[in-house]
C-alpha cells in the first residue's frame, strides 16, 4: 500500500480553497490562487508567504507564474498581472464577459479562455486584446499554444502560421485550432461526445491530446485536423493529462491513472489505489544520488529540509492528487504505490514538485509541503491482460473533482 509521508510545512493563510498552484521557471517562488479572491506568493526556500496579491472582486480560478511577473484570472471576468517583488498590480486585462478560467503566457503574449465562449490573446505590457477567437458554442475550458518556430516552415502557410497556433477545448464537445495571426479557425476537432476538460500538445509532432467527459483520450493532427487515435479504457471522465517523452498519463474520475504509448494508444500501466477521482497529475523525472547531492542547497539555506539530511536518488515518479484528499507517489516504471501523503481534508486541486519537495494545494485552503526523499525503485510486476470495461459515469466540475457544495464567489 505504500508508506505515509508527513508534511514539512502547512501553509494555511488563505481563507478559501486553493484552485491552482504555479511554480516559477527558476524554482524560487510558488503562486496560489484562491476562492478568497486573493493570490499569494511563497518562497520555496522556507515556505513563507512573501506577498499577498489583492484586487480581484471574485474568486481566483487559475494562476501562472513567471520569474518577474505573476498572472491571475478570476470569476470577476478579468486577468491581472503583478510584480513578484512588490506584490503591486501592474495591469488589469478587461474584455471577457464571463468567468476567465485558464491563462497561459508564451512569446510575450497572454492567452485566455472563458465561459463567455471565447479565447483571447493580449499584449502583455499594454493589456490590449490583439485577437479574439469566436466559434465555440459553449464554455472554453482549456488551451495550449504552439509557437511559429515549432510549426512546418511552409512558404505557402507562412501568413497563416506566422503567429503560431492556439488549441482550445470546450464544453461543446469539440476542440478547435486557431491561427493566432488572423484569428481564423484553422481546424475543428470533432469526435468527442462530451466536454473537453484537458489537453496537452506534443510540439514536434504537431499532435494534440484531449481528455473528455466521454471517458476517452483522443490524439489529433493539429495541422490537418485528422483524428489519429482514440484511447479507450477509462470508465469515467478524463480530468487531467501529462505528456513526457512519448508516454501519456491520464487521470480520471474512475479513480485511476493510466499510462499510454502516445504513438500507438497502447495502455502500458494502470495506477490504482485512489478512493476518489484523480484531480491532479505530475510526472517527475528521477535523479541519481550524485544528481540529488548537487541539487541540495547549502546547509545555511536548508530551512525546509534538515541541514544534516543526506540527498538520495529517486526513481521516475508519478505524483497524483485526488478527491479523497490524499496525494500519492507511484513508481513510474512499475506502477507500484510508493507513498501516500495524508493531511488535507478536501480535494487536492493542484500539485508541483521542485527539488525534493512536493507541494500540494487543496480546496481545504491549505498549501502543504512534503519531503519526497527516500523513495526507491520497485521492480515491475508481471503484466496481465487488461479486461474490457464499459465507458460510463460522466463527470464534470469546475475544479476537476466533485465537491459537495457549489463554489461561491469570495
Amino acid at each position: 500500500m505504500g508508506s505515509s509521508g508527513s508534511a514539512l510545512r502547512v501553509c494555511a493563510d488563505h481563507r478559501g480553497g486553493i484552485n491552482w498552484l504555479s511554480l516559477s521557471p527558476d524554482g524560487q517562488r510558488l503562486l496560489t490562487g484562491s476562492e478568497d479572491g486573493t493570490a499569494r506568493l511563497w518562497s520555496t526556500v522556507d515556505g513563507q508567504c512573501c506577498a499577498l496579491l489583492q484586487g480581484h472582486e471574485s474568486y481566483v480560478t487559475f494562476c501562472h507564474l513567471e520569474d518577474e511577473a505573476a498572472f491571475t484570472c478570476s470569476a470577476d471576468c478579468t486577468i491581472r498581472r503583478w510584480d513578484v517583488r512588490t506584490g503591486q498590480c501592474l495591469q488589469v486585462y478587461r474584455g471577457h464577459t464571463s468567468i476567465v478560467n485558464r491563462i497561459l503566457v508564451a512569446n510575450d503574449q497572454l492567452f485566455s479562455s472563458s465561459y463567455d465562449r471565447t479565447a483571447r490573446v493580449w499584449t502583455v505590457d499594454k493589456g490590449q486584446v490583439s485577437q479574439e477567437f469566436r466559434g465555440h458554442r459553449n464554455c472554453v475550458l482549456t488551451l495550449a499554444y504552439s509557437a511559429p518556430e515549432d510549426l512546418p516552415q511552409d512558404p505557402c502557410m507562412e501568413a497563416a502560421m506566422g503567429g503560431g497556433l492556439l488549441v482550445t477545448g470546450s464544453s461543446d464537445d469539440t476542440a478547435k485550432v486557431w491561427q493566432v495571426a488572423s484569428g481564423c479557425c484553422h481546424q475543428t476537432l470533432r469526435g468527442h461526445t462530451g466536454a473537453v476538460l484537458c489537453l496537452v500538445l506534443h510540439v514536434s509532432s504537431h499532435t494534440a491530446f484531449t481528455g473528455s467527459t466521454d471517458a476517452t483520450v483522443r490524439a489529433w493532427d493539429i495541422l490537418s485536423g485528422e483524428q489519429l487515435r482514440v484511447f479507450r479504457e477509462h470508465q469515467g471522465s478524463v480530468i487531467c493529462l501529462e505528456l513526457t517523452d512519448r508516454l501519456l498519463y491520464s487521470g480520471s474520475a474512475d479513480r485511476t491513472v493510466k499510462c499510454w504509448l502516445a504513438d500507438t494508444g497502447e495502455r502500458v500501466l494502470t495506477f490504482p489505489a485512489h478512493r476518489h477521482s484523480v484531480s491532479a497529475l505530475k510526472y517527475h523525472a528521477g535523479t541519481s544520488q550524485d544528481q540529488a547531492q548537487k541539487m541540495m542547497p547549502p546547509a545555511h539555506e536548508m530551512v525546509l529540509l534538515h541541514p544534516e539530511s543526506s540527498a538520495s536518488g529517486c526513481p521516475d515518479l508519478v505524483f497524483t492528487g485526488s478527491g479523497d484528499a490524499c496525494a500519492r507517489a507511484f513508481d513510474a516504471q512499475s506502477g507500484v504505490l510508493q507513498r501516500v501523503f495524508r493531511g488535507h481534508t478536501f480535494v487536492i486541486n493542484c500539485l508541483q514538485v521542485h527539488g525534493q519537495v512536493l507541494y500540494t494545494a487543496s480546496h481545504d485552503g491549505a498549501l502543504r509541503l512534503w519531503d519526497v526523499r527516500g523513495l526507491q525503485s520497485v521492480p515491475p510486476l508481471p503484466r496481465r491482460p487488461a479486461a474490457k470495461r464499459s465507458l460510463s459515469r460522466l463527470f464534470s466540475n469546475k475544479v476537476a473533482c466533485a465537491a459537495p457544495v457549489p463554489l461561491q464567489p469570495a
